[in-house]
C-alpha cells in the first residue's frame, strides 16, 4: 500500500463561525482506494498560501510512501531543511497529514485508532465549551469584545453570561469556559488596570454563584498577561475554585508561567500555541502547567500526541485537549482521549450541532454532557465532500485582521 493522491480543502465556516474563520482539511488516497482525512490548524499564513505548503510537503515526503510508516514520516518533516525543531507552519501541516495516515491504517486494519494505540479506557469523554453567545438574541452580539460599554457580550456582562452558564448546565455540561480579561493584542503581555481586575472577578463570582457546583468554572485567557498581573488576578479568583487558569502568559517564556503556577493554588492550563513533546516537555520540567492542552491539529498528530500525553502522565500531569476548528481535529483528540489514562476533559464546540454536524456525514455523538467515542475504524468520521465543496473560503485570513487592528 502507498499513498498516491492528495486533495485539500479550505472550507468557510458559515456564520456565527464557532470554531474559526476557516478550516482546512486534506485527504489522502492510497493506491488501493482507502481514503484519510486530517485537519491542519491554522498556521500564520493565508490559507491559500497553506495549501501551496500543503503540496509541498506531500510531494517530497509523502508520496508513494506507506501510510504505517508514521515514525519514518514524522521524523523526515520535522527535520527537513536542517531545522530539526518544533517548527508551527510544519507541525501543523504535518499533524494534518499524519491524522489522515493514521484514519487510512485504522481503517485497513478495521479498527479506531484508540485500539491501537493501547486500547480504550474511557467508555465515555467529559466536555466542556466556551460560553458562546446565541445569534437568535439580540442582545447577544457575535464578537466577543466590543469597544463599545454599550454594547453587551457574554464576555463583557456578568449577567448575560451566567443566563448563557444557567442554559449549558441544564443541557448536561458540568464545566464552562471564558475570558473575561479583555482582548488579546500584537502587544501583550501587559498589566491589566484594577476596573479590568474587578471586572474579571465580578464574571467568575457571578457564574459561580449562578451554577454553584454543578460545572467547573475554566478561566480561559489567551497569554494577554504579564506574570505580574496573571498573579494579582489568579489571587482574586482563588476563592471560587476554578478548575483551570489557562495560558496566563505568552507561551514564550516558560520560566515566567512557572512562577504564576508557583504563586496560585488554581491549576495552570497550557498548550494550544505548543507543538512536539519538546516543548510540551520543558512546560512538564518547569512545572509551569499541570494541565496540556494539545491541539492535534497543530502538535504534531496523534502519535506524537499520544506520547505528549505518556510524558504527562509521568509527571502525574492531565491532558485536556484543545479545540478551536473543525470537527476532523476534534475526531483525533476523541481517539486521543479515549486511550489515555490521563485525561481530564475535552473541548467542544457546544454540542458539535450545526455546520459542524453538516460537514460530516456522521455528526459526533454528545449525550448528556459527554463525548461518545465512536467504533467505526480510522478516526471515526467521514467528511461530506459535498457540503466541504459547496463552502470554499474566500475571505482573508483572521491573522492578517489582528495585525491589521490590534484590538481585534
Amino acid at each position: 500500500m502507498k499513498i498516491s493522491e492528495l486533495e485539500t480543502f479550505v472550507v468557510g465556516n458559515p456564520p456565527p463561525h464557532f470554531g474559526g474563520l476557516y478550516w482546512i482539511f486534506v485527504k489522502l488516497t492510497t493506491d488501493s482506494g482507502v481514503e484519510g482525512i486530517g485537519e491542519v490548524y491554522s498556521v500564520p499564513f493565508d490559507p491559500r498560501v497553506v495549501e501551496d505548503m500543503i503540496a509541498d510537503v506531500f510531494d517530497r515526503w509523502v508520496v508513494d510512501t506507506d501510510p504505517f510508516r508514521i515514525e519514518q514520516l514524522w521524523r523526515r518533516a520535522y527535520s527537513t531543511g536542517f531545522t530539526q525543531r518544533p517548527d508551527v507552519s510544519m507541525m501543523g501541516i504535518l499533524s494534518g497529514i499524519e491524522t489522515a495516515c493514521w484514519d487510512i491504517i485504522g481503517k485497513e486494519c478495521n479498527k479506531p485508532v484508540y485500539e491501537l494505540l493501547g486500547g480504550r479506557v474511557h467508555e465515555k469523554l467529559r466536555s466542556y465549551t466556551y460560553l458562546y453567545p446565541n445569534p437568535d438574541d439580540d442582545r447577544q452580539i457575535m464578537s466577543n469584545y466590543s469597544t463599545d460599554p454599550n454594547e453587551k457580550t457574554v464576555y463583557s456582562d456578568p449577567d448575560l453570561a451566567a443566563e448563557v452558564a444557567e442554559k449549558y448546565a441544564a443541557m448536561g455540561f458540568t464545566a464552562i469556559k471564558f475570558d473575561p480579561a479583555g482582548p488579546y493584542t500584537a502587544f501583550d503581555p501587559r498589566q491589566l488596570s484594577l476596573p479590568a481586575l474587578e471586572h474579571a472577578e465580578m464574571f467568575v463570582k457571578r457564574l459561580r454563584e449562578t451554577v454553584g457546583s454543578r460545572c467547573d468554572l475554566l478561566f480561559g485567557t489567551h497569554g494577554q498577561m504579564a506574570p505580574s498581573s496573571a498573579i494579582r488576578l489568579a489571587k482574586r479568583l482563588e476563592k471560587y475554585d476554578p478548575l483551570w487558569f489557562e495560558e496566563p502568559t505568552p507561551p514564550d517564556n516558560i520560566t515566567e508561567m512557572a512562577r504564576v503556577a508557583r504563586s496560585t493554588s488554581i491549576p495552570v492550563a497550557t498548550g494550544e500555541r505548543l507543538t512536539t513533546k519538546y516543548e510540551f516537555v520543558r512546560i512538564l520540567e518547569a512545572q509551569a502547567a499541570s494541565i496540556l492542552q494539545l491541539a492535534l491539529g497543530r502538535s504534531g498528530g496523534i502519535l506524537e500526541g499520544k506520547k505528549i500525553a505518556s510524558l504527562a502522565e509521568a509527571h502525574h500531569a492531565q491532558i485536556a485537549p484543545h479545540l478551536y476548528c473543525g470537527p476532523i481535529e476534534a475526531a483525533a483528540n476523541i481517539q486521543l482521549c479515549a486511550c489515555s489514562p490521563n485525561f481530564l476533559i475535552q473541548e467542544s464546540i457546544k454540542t458539535f450541532d450545526g455546520f459542524h454536524a453538516e460537514i460530516l456525514k456522521k455528526p459526533i455523538q454528545w449525550q448528556d454532557g459527554y463525548i461518545i467515542p465512536p467504533t467505526e475504524p480510522g478516526i471515526g468520521v467521514e467528511l461530506n465532500e459535498d457540503v466541504a465543496l459547496a463552502n470554499p473560503y474566500n475571505g482573508k485570513s483572521l491573522h492578517l485582521e489582528m495585525l491589521a487592528d490590534p484590538y481585534y
